[in-house]
C-alpha cells in the first residue's frame, strides 16, 4: 500500500504543468488581446510553470517572451528559454525589433539555437522542439495555415492530453 501511494504520488509529479511554449503570428495587429497574455502567464506561474519556451520569432513571440521577463521581476523563479532556429534569425528584423531580440536573448535564462545556418525546416525543428519540451502551450492561432497552425497541430497531435490555451 505504502508502494502504492509513493507510485500514484511520482505520477501526479509527472504530470504537473511546469512547462509552456509560445506560438503565435509574425503580424500582430491592435486587437491582440494583451491583456489576456499576461493573466494567462501570470495564471500559469500560479499554477506551477517555471520555464517558457520562446521562439523568438517577430510578432507574438517577441511579446510573449519580453511578458515572461516582465514577470520575473514578481517571480523570480520563473525561466526563460529562447529558442532560436538558427544564427541570424533576426537578420530581416526592423531596427526595433533587433533591438527587442536582442534584449530578449540578454535577459533569457537559456539560449537553444537549433542550428547553426537557416535551411528549408529549421523553424518547425524550433517549433518542434518547443512542443516536445512543453506541459501546456499558450497560442495565438488565427489562420489554418502557416508555422503556428503547424506548431499547434502538432502538439495536439502528438500530446493530445496536454493543454492548449488560445489567445
Amino acid at each position: 500500500q505504502n508502494e502504492q501511494l509513493q507510485l500514484q504520488m511520482q505520477n501526479e509529479r509527472e504530470t504537473q504543468i511546469k512547462s509552456c511554449a509560445f506560438t503565435g503570428h509574425r503580424e500582430i495587429n491592435a486587437s491582440f488581446p494583451t491583456q489576456q497574455l499576461l493573466e494567462e502567464i501570470e495564471n500559469a506561474v500560479k499554477n506551477g510553470v517555471h520555464t517558457f519556451y520562446c521562439g523568438m520569432a517577430k510578432g507574438f513571440d517577441l511579446l510573449a517572451g519580453e511578458a515572461v521577463v516582465f514577470f520575473k521581476r514578481k517571480y523570480p523563479n520563473i525561466k526563460l528559454v529562447a529558442c532560436v532556429p538558427c544564427y541570424g534569425q533576426e537578420k530581416s528584423f526592423s531596427v526595433e525589433d533587433k533591438s527587442r531580440y536582442s534584449a530578449l536573448i540578454r535577459n533569457a535564462d537559456e539560449t537553444v539555437v537549433l542550428s547553426e545556418y537557416y535551411y528549408t525546416g529549421c523553424m518547425q525543428k524550433r517549433d518542434r522542439y518547443m512542443a516536445d519540451h512543453a506541459d501546456m502551450m499558450i497560442a495565438y492561432c488565427k489562420k489554418e495555415e502557416g508555422g503556428t497552425a503547424y506548431t499547434v497541430k502538432y502538439f495536439q497531435k502528438r500530446y493530445p492530453h496536454k493543454p492548449i490555451i488560445f489567445l
